[in-house]
C-alpha cells in the first residue's frame, strides 16, 4: 500500500473539520466534540416548537471475527469502543498502527465498557483462520479485541460513509490498499467521538486520555 503522508495529514485535517458540533462544558467538565453529519429537526415541546439536533450514528452491521462468529452492533451495545482498518499484508502503515494500538489494549485491558474493533479492508486474504493468527502473533487474548471480515463492500462502506476513514481497494498503491491510519473512538449511542492518527505516539496517548474522558462524562451522567 502507497502510503503517502501528505495524504494521510490532509485526511486527517479533513475529518477534523467535519466536526458536527460540541457540547458546552463547565470550568470542570470536558466533553468530546461529535464527528459526522448531523440533522436539525423542529419537535413541539410543552406547546412550544424547539429545534433540535440529531446525530448520525454507526448503523447495524454484520462481520465475522477472527473465531468465525457472526457479530453485530449488539457486540458494542452500551460501549464505548475504537475501530480501525488494516489488512494484515500491509507491508507499510498497519505494523505501525498495530503497535500503536496494543498500548490501547493494554490500557483498557479489563475494562468491561471498552473495546477494540479492527476491520480487515482485505477479506478474501483475511479469513477468520488468518486474523485469529494475526491476533495471537500480537499477543491478543480474549474477546475484548475483535478482528474482523467480512463482505468487502460492506466494510469499505462502513469504513467511508460511518466512520469517516478511507478504506477501499486500489490495484496502483503498495499492496493493493488504501486506508487511513485513523484510530476512530465511538460512544455508547455509536456516534464518533474522537479521530487519532495511530501511526503516531501522540495520537496514541492522545486516544487513550480521550477515552478516560468520554468513561468520566458517562460516569457523570
Amino acid at each position: 500500500m502507497a502510503y503517502n503522508s501528505r495524504f494521510h495529514l490532509i485526511h486527517l485535517f479533513i475529518l477534523t473539520v467535519l466536526v458536527a458540533g460540541f457540547s458546552a462544558c463547565s470550568d470542570n467538565e470536558r466533553k468530546l466534540p461529535i464527528y459526522g453529519e448531523r440533522d436539525t429537526v423542529i419537535k413541539t415541546v410543552d406547546g412550544k416548537e424547539v429545534t433540535d439536533t440529531i446525530y448520525n450514528t454507526i448503523p447495524p452491521f454484520s462481520f465475522i471475527n477472527q473465531e468465525g462468529d457472526t457479530v453485530s452492533e449488539k457486540l458494542v451495545e452500551g460501549k464505548i469502543y475504537i475501530t480501525d482498518f488494516f489488512f494484515t499484508t500491509c507491508p507499510t502503515i498497519c505494523p505501525v498502527m498495530k503497535r500503536q494500538m496494543i498500548k490501547v489494549f493494554n490500557d483498557i485491558k479489563g475494562k468491561p465498557d471498552v473495546m477494540i474493533l479492527s476491520h480487515s479492508i482485505d477479506p478474501e486474504h483475511d479469513t477468520p483462520q488468518v486474523l485469529k493468527k494475526y491476533a495471537q502473533d500480537l499477543g491478543v487474548e480474549g474477546p475484548q479485541w475483535q478482528f474482523l471480515t467480512g463482505e468487502k463492500e460492506k466494510i469499505y462502506e462502513i469504513g467511508q460513509k460511518s466512520y469517516l476513514s478511507t478504506a477501499k481497494e486500489d490495484k496502483s498503491a503498495e499492496g493493493g490498499y488504501i486506508h487511513s491510519g485513523a484510530f476512530i473512538l465511538v460512544d455508547k449511542e455509536k456516534h464518533v467521538r474522537g479521530m487519532y492518527d495511530g501511526t503516531t505516539e501522540e495520537g496514541t496517548q492522545k486516544l487513550i486520555a480521550d477515552i478516560k474522558t468520554l468513561q468520566e462524562e458517562y460516569n457523570t451522567k
